[in-house]
């Protein structure tokens, strides 16, 4: 039986709490792969995410107020991992796997199923913290069926000049290096250059 997405998408996050337990005040205003974005701007990115995608579990996605950037407080890191405890919690409830789900970001008329909404929120914090191991020079280490995973839905995201309009989440699918790993297949899929900075 294939392991549920919730599962991996569990995994997924824990890795990118890990990485952010890293983060520092000073760290801040390192520069990330995301190019418009500090390493702080990356991380309130990413915690109000968690939130929306958290109230969008539970049949809130609609609101925009879920999504909206807050200020990341004094401790960033600790915003950070209680955003992904509260959105793993609302993933793991009885039946979230059978609701339809709103994300604004996605589309303002149509509800996507949990299970891909999921595995959006799986791939999303895969390559967001690779972004952030990269802004630190640390690696990033996944499992492999989790990466597995990641980089079949990555492969499925539509590619193309779309990607350059504004808003858009990824940028135009780059080449990956020969013998490339799975992740970073994963972020040459989604635009990103596995040797960033360079």
């Amino acid at each position: 039986m294939a392991t549920d997405i919730r599962e991996l998408d569990r995994r997924a996050v824990r890795t990118s709490v890990e990485v952010v337990s890293l983060v520092t005040a000073d760290d801040l205003g390192r520069a990330t792969p995301c190019s418009e974005w500090t390493l702080g701007d990356l991380l309130a990115h990413m915690t109000v995410q968690h939130l929306g995608f958290a109230s969008a579990a539970a049949g809130g996605g609609a609101n925009p107020a879920v999504w909206r950037l807050r200020p990341l407080g004094d401790d960033p890191a600790s915003a950070y991992a209680d955003a992904a405890d509260g959105v793993l919690a609302a993933f793991a409830e009885e039946g979230a796997l059978n609701r339809e789900v709103s994300l604004p970001e996605i589309s303002t008329s149509q509800t996507v199923p949990a299970a891909q909404a999921i595995g959006f929120h799986l791939v999303d914090y895969v390559v967001h913290g690779w972004d952030v191991a990269r802004s630190l020079g640390v690696s990033l280490e996944l499992d492999p069926d989790v990466a597995e995973a990641a980089l079949r839905i990555a492969l499925a995201v539509p590619d193309g000049l779309d990607r350059l309009g504004p808003g858009s989440a990824f940028r135009p699918s780059r080449p990956a290096p020969a013998g490339a790993s799975q992740l970073s297949r994963i972020v040459s899929a989604l635009g990103r250059s596995p040797s960033w900075p360079q």
